[in-house]
């Protein structure tokens, strides 16, 4: 079964707690904390597999965690940290937040692999509590929490060339002739269910071309497997017409090419600004419209794909409009980031406590600060970009904060510069 969409449940690891207990050796009657760290609770991961062309894994079973950290030990033992979860899904794969549909990661192009859910921090033991005044701390600290968060995700082919047309005027025959696709062929009137992709060899070069489901009027408003089908058109960098020059259906093909235009045009209107050419097919029964095809529409190319002949003029075409159009497949952006959603609600705290000295404190700037490394180049990014749209930057300047001055983020240092 071919499944191009799935809805799961995704967990993070929650990290273990830190230990009570103290040093208690002979002699020692009175020995100080040493509970240990709890670990890490274990990353939640997506990773491209190339062996893969199907969400089939996510159909069946819908929730995922990974593996929670291990509570820490006496004598100062860490406890073991979470095993990550790697889900492999296939290269396309978008994947969304469930209930706002924005884009999450797009595993496309050069991503190949990305930690969605970063595991739970470890509570620190008793022995880091102790003081001056309190020598015996009887609490550690409780490792954070997991994060679960329900996603879509969604396959779209990534394809040079997409194949549309109406059931049954040949494109499967196409793409067997012109690449090593072995799609099932048959004269039948239903349409093909699942995407085939092919690979087309021309010397060193090569392209993929996809031989996308039959679309059939009403589609863009999901019509039959309307939005199933045409979500693999998006990524395509051109589009191939195929149509029954012969009229051997009964219908008149410039009449489909017009069907399926609209049908793009109301899906989404930046389809038809991608190149697109015309294999007019099944020339070999009859090519009773070929000529009003061709006055109709400049790139038109007479082919009968059941015995091959015209498939090489064509395929030469479609390189020559490749070396043309080189921009690379659509790959999606980043819409959601799952660490801003999580803090919102928190509340927060943001005061001047001298002269030149800015605090900004409370539950909110704790938990964004749990899940992000500053230590890495990205994570500083992240936290500068959360000051900024968080609005946190604009309330410390109303405050008189200045160039030069500090501000104290939960408990970590910064000097501000414009």
């Amino acid at each position: 079964m071919f499944t191009d969409t799935a809805r799961i449940i995704i967990k993070s690891g929650k990290g273990g707690d830190g230990h009570v207990s103290f040093r208690r050796e002979k002699y020692v009657p009175d020995g100080g904390p040493n509970g240990g760290d709890g670990g890490k609770g274990g990353d939640l991961i997506f990773e491209v597999d190339n062996g893969l062309n199907t969400l089939n894994d996510y159909h069946i079973k819908r929730k995922f965690a990974a593996e929670n950290g291990e509570e820490g030990g006496g004598n100062r033992c860490h406890g073991k940290s979470g095993k990550d979860l790697v889900l492999r899904v296939p290269y396309g794969t978008i994947v969304r937040e469930a209930a706002s549909g924005k884009i999450i990661t797009d595993m496309s192009g050069d991503n190949r692999r990305e930690v969605i859910l970063r595991g739970g921090k470890g509570g620190l033991g008793n022995m880091h509590f102790a003081t001056s005044t309190m020598q015996a701390p009887r609490f550690a600290q409780p490792g954070q929490q997991g994060i679960e968060l329900e996603v879509k995700l969604e396959l779209k082919c990534i394809a040079d060339v997409g194949l549309v047309g109406f059931p049954n005027v040949g494109k499967s025959s196409i793409i067997t002739m012109a690449s090593n696709a072995k799609p099932q062929i048959a004269n039948y009137h239903f349409t093909t269910l699942t995407p085939h992709l092919g690979v087309v060899g021309r010397g060193y070069e090569s392209f993929v071309m996809a031989d996308i489901p039959g679309i059939i009027e009403g589609a863009s408003e999901g019509a039959g497997l309307g939005f199933d089908f045409l979500r693999h058109i998006e990524r395509c960098r051109i589009l191939l017409h195929v149509v029954d020059a012969a009229g051997s259906e009964g219908r008149n093909p410039i009449e489909d090419i017009e069907k399926i235009n609209n049908e793009l045009f109301m899906y989404d209107e930046n389809l038809l600004k991608r190149p697109m050419i015309i294999a007019a097919n099944k020339t070999d029964i009859s090519d009773e419209y070929l000529d009003e095809i061709k006055a109709k529409y400049e790139d038109v190319y007479p082919i009968c794909a059941a015995t091959g002949e015209g498939i090489p003029e064509l395929i030469n075409r479609l390189f020559d409009v490749l070396k043309e159009n080189p921009d690379k497949p659509v790959i999606y952006e980043k819409e959601y980031d799952v660490y801003e959603h999580l803090t919102e609600e928190l509340p927060l705290e943001i005061f001047k406590e001298s002269a030149d000295v800015y605090v900004v404190q409370g539950p909110r700037i704790e938990k964004m600060l749990g899940y992000t490394k500053l230590e890495s180049e990205k994570g500083f990014a992240f936290f500068q970009r959360y000051m900024k749209e968080q609005k946190i930057i604009d309330e410390l300047i109303k405050l008189g904060l200045e160039e030069g001055d500090t501000v104290r983020v939960g408990g970590l240092e910064f000097e501000y510069y414009e």
